[in-house]
């Protein structure tokens, strides 16, 4: 029985080998002990193992964000398969491929009281794009092992819903631990055994409506300069969320896209707008453009639409959309309309940057800070709640912008950390992550390893330390509650010092309260390898909103000003 566990176990994973998976995740554990020792001893395959699955997951996420590739996780029976469940939700949002493998008792080991054992089969309801519980391997089935491997590639990369989760739930009986025999035989020249072809088309013909128009884009909208030359084809501006990789220093780019929504003049409405990619997290940009026809293009039918404004969606692969959509004939904009969006740019970037005060540190300063200082090829990782939203509103144009990273599929702050990590150890070249101090401490189990070991390279993570969550003051509870309430039941300021904690789990750490000393410890950070947390001391979350309110008033004021 050993044996055969082991070949198919083996058998997986050379499907998953033959499919390009490089790299796998894995958790200590016993009753996973076939599936991690065949990940082990494939020489083709980087095992990062994790000692907490639920950071597990999120660093497993964020290998897959970075590479494009999936990403096997491998953890034991019962809550270690329940402690994925964070990441499993975020992937599938997202669309992130993951192949979760979730260890099992046997059948006779369930109903009766046994350790570490809990009902796995359809622990992920409705967030895989595929299932499948083989049980336990028998010889017989072993002409299908190959398939199981291969599908699995298959569901997680190219699947109906697009790319995102699956689950293996794989069950083992003792003795665990046991040599490989020989494996089923494979498909010629290492193909695996199952391959798809998704050709990505652009439907019916179709014209472009009538009038002035905008680009909306987001993550996912496409090659940067498909977008920028169907821009130019249309006359249009292009609104570009960072993480889109089209917030680059073009004339048809407008970066202030949130500050401009908030006061900019009613000759700046659109007729239309052609949204590619994930939506913004700002609220100010969808309601200004309220009233506009809206065309989306999205090749997995994700219906991203929470205002309800789309009136149509292109169901298409980006890429190929865009260069279709420049060969259609389309009207002019009106005179003036790309000069006025390129005139509001100008004034409020003029704007943010007279109200940034560069002599101090505060959270607007960090977010535009660490876009402009990060090296060249970087990739910056971003957490929800309040930094996603700074990068989105102030971030500018760079001509070389980093790949911008966030776990915006479920929006919630779990694994950001996990995700950095993962980052590094799919990249090349330095990782910086840009965290609250929240975010920082809720996962912090992802630092214990994380000095040493696959993935340590050249990660710097930015903790933004205003003494709890920002994110409430901008809120209604703000408002409505008590200051004690909202303190207690939502800033949730923490006692442990960041500092402290990131020197007591070993690494390195910088502690800045300049905009001078940010820039240094960027700087020698992102120089080497291995992990560095950088505390920036802000000012209070109430102070950040004073800031807020005056880079709003200021943004306005210019605008006007341009009206005149």
């Amino acid at each position: 029985m050993s044996v055969v566990q082991a070949t198919f176990a083996a058998t997986l994973v050379d499907e998953w080998v033959r499919s390009g998976i490089t790299d796998a995740v894995v958790c200590p554990g016993s009753r996973s002990t076939p599936l991690a020792l065949a990940l082990f001893r494939r020489n083709e395959l980087r095992v990062h193992v994790r000692l907490d699955e639920r950071a597990a997951g999120f660093f497993a996420l964020g290998i897959a964000t970075t590479s494009g590739r999936p990403v096997v996780v491998c953890v034991t029976s019962g809550t270690a398969a329940a402690e994925l469940h964070p990441a499993v939700v975020e992937a599938h949002h997202a669309r992130v491929p993951l192949i979760v493998c979730t260890a099992d008792r046997p059948p006779e080991l369930h109903g009766v009281g046994a350790p570490q054992t809990v009902e796995q089969r359809g622990l992920y309801p409705n967030a895989v794009r595929w299932a499948a519980d083989p049980g336990v391997p028998v010889e017989a089935t072993a002409w299908s092992w190959r398939s199981l491997g291969a599908r699995a590639v298959a569901e997680a990369r190219s699947g109906p819903a697009g790319p995102g989760p699956v689950h293996l739930n794989l069950a083992f009986r003792e003795p665990l631990v046991a040599d490989a025999g020989p494996l089923p035989e494979g498909r010629p020249a290492g193909a695996p055994h199952h391959q798809v072809v998704v050709h990505g088309g652009v439907g019916e013909p179709w014209s472009w409506p009538a009038g002035n128009g905008v680009v909306v884009v987001g993550a996912g909208c496409g090659p940067a300069e498909g977008v920028l030359a169907l821009a130019e084809h249309l006359g249009w501006p292009v609104l570009a969320d960072p993480r889109s990789g089209c917030r680059v220093v073009h004339p048809h780019v407008v970066a202030a896209a949130d500050a401009i929504a908030r006061r900019a003049p009613a000759r700046l409405r659109p007729d239309v707008v052609v949204r590619l990619g994930a939506p913004w997290a700002s609220k100010a940009l969808p309601a200004y453009l309220a009233g506009a026809e809206v065309m989306a293009v999205d090749p997995w039918w994700r219906w991203d639409d929470p205002q309800r404004r789309v009136s149509v969606v292109h169901r298409a692969d980006p890429a190929a959309w865009l260069a279709a959509a420049r060969a259609i004939p389309r009207e002019r904009p009106s005179p003036g309309w790309l000069e006025g969006w390129q005139d509001a740019e100008r004034a409020a970037q003029k704007a943010i940057d007279a109200v940034i005060d560069e002599r101090e540190l505060s959270e607007p300063l960090v977010a535009r800070r660490v876009v402009r200082r990060v090296p060249d090829g970087a990739v910056v990782v971003v957490s929800s709640s309040m930094p996603v939203r700074d990068l989105e509103w102030f971030a500018p144009p760079r001509s070389n912008p980093p790949k911008v990273v966030a776990n915006r599929g479920a929006n919630g702050i779990d694994g950001v950390c996990s995700t950095a990590l993962g980052a590094a150890a799919a990249h090349e070249g330095p990782v910086v992550a840009l965290v609250g101090d929240l975010a920082f401490f809720h996962d912090l189990s992802s630092l214990v390893r994380a000095a040493d070991g696959p993935g340590a390279a050249s990660c710097t993570i930015v903790v933004i330390d205003n003494g709890g969550g920002g994110i409430f003051e901008f809120l209604p509870q703000r408002a409505l509650l008590e200051r004690s309430e909202l303190e207690e039941l939502f800033a949730t300021p923490q006692i442990p010092d960041v500092v402290d904690v990131a020197e007591g789990l070993g690494l390195r750490t910088a502690d800045v309260g300049t905009p001078g000393e940010l820039d240094e410890a960027l700087r020698a950070a992102t120089r080497r390898d291995g992990v560095t947390i950088v505390r920036a001391r802000v000012p209070s979350r109430q102070e950040n909103v004073v800031l807020h309110e005056r880079l709003d008033g200021a943004v306005a004021e210019a605008l006007a000003d341009l009206a005149m």
